[in-house]
């Protein structure tokens, strides 16, 4: 019966996929012929799309550091499946939900055309885009592994990965990118100027999203062992590699270069130039300011933090780039170095979810950051958008609306979805996984087999407290020998 099952669906697949070919361009000819600058314009936005792709090694290299030894290979693991899984999610339904030309409402609302890439979708300019949309889907994706590591169950994830880049992450940015209503409806047009709600690269779309996703997910999934005392304090957990840390947050924010400079879509756009000024000054005012931050309270400058403090300048400018000179930028990204610290102990203390990375505050909080930022910046010099200090109130306010929206529906979404799923299939591994190690519950072996993985007592360091001493918790598994 089950040979059976999965003869019929195999069947029924190469029936879906095996379409009568209705291309607009498929060889490019057509679109050459029409724009003598195609080919510069394709190399760019492609070569930009690889070093967003390559975002996803510094995303994982920065939350296998963050976490502990044991769960390493866990987390590599799920960096991988969710731009697998993510991808073929997104060719087949997302990219016609986030891009599709349907007419009228439904255009406005939700895209239609283009699943699976058939059709007038067979073509050189599309696939180009799809192929963009895609690197950024998976961004957006992989915020959710690090929130929610080392207690997540791995089925689970790849399945919730999947959701996200087929239907959460396409629709919000249908409405941002796709000429939803956020951006193009009347009454948003009207109210900022002749333009809606804008983001230039993803502080909402890839970011935000992502972030909140993760909130409601880490919210759901409750946290790891340890984490909290009896009466509410938490615990740091350490991570078991700075280095891997600091090897993610050099490779992401090489990676971001293609991220906002690339979302000109045009290498003749020469605002190219001040777009990655802005994106390398805001990095270093969040992570100097971070840095200050514990120096001063701590007496010793946190690495840790200092590293976020580099992601959450990159992300809160992601949204303005292009719209802001230099030294807005560097304000922009020294706000964000204080949101991030300020973020992190209010989501420890207050919220108390534990979040390992950091990432809701990084992603989250930063991310609405960037899309009011520019809502507050935005100076006139590219395509004439004009923020609240340079006498457009009515852009501010779309931002406003856009970032209310964009946290009620990731969060929204994301609460719906992790608790069917936690209801369908579980969201948590067993308590005995998770002190063993998700790579040896998940996957059946360790990440470092020649060492003996070793625990702080109680999980983590109280407040203010000395270290104690380390415990083995996980040996290298044992082989049997045959006969």
């Amino acid at each position: 019966m089950r040979k059976s099952s999965l003869l019929l669906a195999l069947v029924f697949l190469v029936l879906i996929l095996v379409q009568p070919v209705a291309a607009s361009d498929p060889t490019g000819a057509e679109t050459l012929q029409a724009n003598p600058n195609a080919p510069v314009n394709f190399s760019w936005v492609l070569i930009c799309g690889f070093l967003v792709m390559s975002m996803q090694l510094g995303f994982a290299m920065l939350e296998t550091g963050l976490t502990r030894a044991k769960n390493a290979a866990n987390i590599m693991m799920k960096n991988l499946m969710d731009f697998c899984a993510g991808s073929l999610a997104y060719w087949a339904v997302g990219f016609a939900l986030m891009m599709g030309t349907a007419e009228g409402i439904t255009a406005m609302l939700i895209g239609t055309n283009g699943f699976f890439l058939w059709g007038s979708a067979y073509d050189v300019s599309t696939i180009e885009m799809w192929f963009w949309q895609m690197v950024f889907c998976a961004t957006a994706a992989t915020i959710v592994s690090g929130v929610m590591a080392e207690r997540t169950k791995f089925s689970t994830y790849v399945v919730a990965s999947v959701i996200i880049s087929a239907l959460i992450y396409p629709i919000y940015g249908h409405w941002m990118w796709g000429g939803g209503w956020l951006a193009q409806s009347d009454f948003m047009k009207s109210l900022g100027g002749g333009y809606g709600a804008l983001d230039f690269a993803g502080s909402g779309v890839v970011h935000a999203v992502g972030g909140f996703i993760s909130m409601a997910g880490a919210l759901l999934v409750g946290p790891r062992i340890g984490k909290y005392n009896a009466d509410g304090t938490p615990n740091a957990i350490p991570g078991h590699s700075v280095t891997l840390f600091m090897l993610g947050v050099f490779i992401l924010w090489f990676g971001w270069f293609g991220f906002n400079p690339g979302s000109t879509l045009a290498a003749t756009d020469l605002r190219i130039s001040v777009i990655a000024a802005n994106t390398t000054l805001a990095a270093a005012a969040g992570a100097c300011v971070a840095m200050a931050i514990t120096w001063l309270k701590n007496k010793k400058p946190d690495v840790g933090m200092t590293g976020n403090g580099v992601i959450a300048g990159l992300v809160a400018i992601t949204a303005p780039c292009a719209w802001v000179n230099p030294a807005i930028a560097v304000l922009i990204g020294a706000m964000a170095g204080l949101i991030v610290y300020v973020g992190v102990w209010f989501v420890d203390n207050i919220l108390h979810i534990d979040d390992p990375v950091g990432g809701i505050s990084i992603h989250g909080f930063n991310g609405i950051w960037g899309l009011l930022a520019l809502g507050l910046f935005a100076d006139g010099t590219y395509g004439g958008v004009t923020g609240l200090f340079y006498g457009n109130p009515g852009f501010f306010l779309c931002q406003v609306i856009d970032s209310v929206v964009v946290f009620l529906w990731a969060f929204g979404a994301g609460l719906i979805m992790f608790y069917v799923l936690k209801k369908v299939m579980g969201l948590r591994v067993t308590k005995e996984e998770e002190i063993q190690g998700l790579d040896l519950g998940e996957h059946g072996m360790v990440a470092y087999p020649n060492f003996v993985q070793t625990e702080l007592y109680g999980g983590g360091i109280p407040s203010g407290d000395a270290p104690p001493y380390a415990k083995p918790v996980v040996a290298a598994p044992q082989i049997k020998k045959e006969g």
